[in-house]
């Protein structure tokens, strides 16, 4: 797909977008460790045994959940995990470049959600902590927690920074292995479903379902522009709520909002599988040339 094509969808969906970012903006602009990266560093200082590198037939959160099982009988040392990371990411600065994208988002008024755990778009765009509904309040799901310029009275409302993984601000939110990402469905099904072991959306059926003041309200209300992330088989989180989402439309079609996940040509050549499961829960996947493509000539 073209240059214009691209921006043609931005400007003909203007009034009904939502950004989903991953690490890919960190790696283009700023250069910072990968999730691999990351991992390993992670194993190098807790596990007995140093590692060059991850093998292949493991997933990346399975690979921390390794990580975790090695120690697990010490006391706080799962925590301990999490606030390395944070500590890590807390040293990282913003590469300005990308605030062309970044203001662009802005401009546009749009929720911007991120797998990222770090607060470089926050930092970027000087962006304030706010709070949009302390009740419930839970440090591992902090859902309702966002940064902007603005106070929303809810998710959808305009720009605002979400985060869907957790945020280094609250370490223990930090969702790095799959048990965590088990308990990121779990809390979601409750609040989706109001009798989580069906699919009848008791829960979502209504305006004010027990997740409008969280992230997830943008999700299920918003058309989605997804990139700098893989959303590979490791994204389990996200790529069920992708799934949840394409099980309310089918039931509510009215309520319907479109999505697109753009990446490069070479890449998705790779990962059909990847492709034709985004094609089957409704987000059409958009293949550009190059990186720079969709990090810069894009928002030009």
């Amino acid at each position: 797909m073209s240059i214009n094509e691209v921006k043609r969808i931005l400007n003909n969906n203007y009034n009904d977008l939502a950004f989903i970012i991953g690490n890919g903006i960190n790696l283009y602009f700023n250069r910072t460790a990968s999730w691999k990266d990351l991992l390993l560093e992670l194993w190098n200082e807790f596990a007995k045994n140093n590692k060059k590198d991850i093998p292949d037939g493991i997933s990346l959160p399975e690979f921390y959940d390794i990580l975790e099982i090695q120690k697990l009988n010490k006391k706080a040392y799962v925590h301990s995990i999490q606030k390395k990371v944070k500590e890590i990411m807390e040293k990282w600065e913003p590469n300005k470049e990308q605030n062309k994208l970044l203001m662009s988002i802005k401009k546009i008024n749009a929720p911007l959600l991120t797998t990222n755990f770090d607060d470089l778009i926050p930092k970027s765009l000087g962006l304030q902590f706010k709070i949009m509904q302390r009740k419930g309040f839970n440090d591992v799901y902090p859902w309702s927690y966002y940064y902007s310029d603005r106070y929303l009275e809810y998710p959808t409302q305009g720009f605002g920074v979400w985060y869907i993984n957790g945020m280094i601000r609250y370490p223990r939110s930090i969702r790095l292995g799959l048990s965590h990402y088990m308990g990121s469905i779990t809390k979601a099904r409750k609040l989706i479903h109001k009798n989580p072991e069906n699919i009848s959306f008791e829960g979502k059926n209504q305006s004010f379902w027990p997740g409008y003041k969280t992230w997830l309200h943008i999700i299920f209300n918003k058309s989605l522009f997804i990139f700098g992330l893989s959303l590979n088989e490791s994204e389990v989180f996200l790529r069920w709520l992708l799934i949840e989402r394409a099980k309310y439309y089918k039931k509510y079609p009215k309520r319907k909002h479109k999505g697109w996940y753009i990446t490069t040509k070479k890449e998705i050549y790779h990962e059909k599988g990847k492709k034709f499961f985004l094609e089957s829960v409704g987000i059409e996947v958009i293949e550009v040339n190059s990186y720079e493509d969709i990090y810069e000539k894009i928002w030009i």
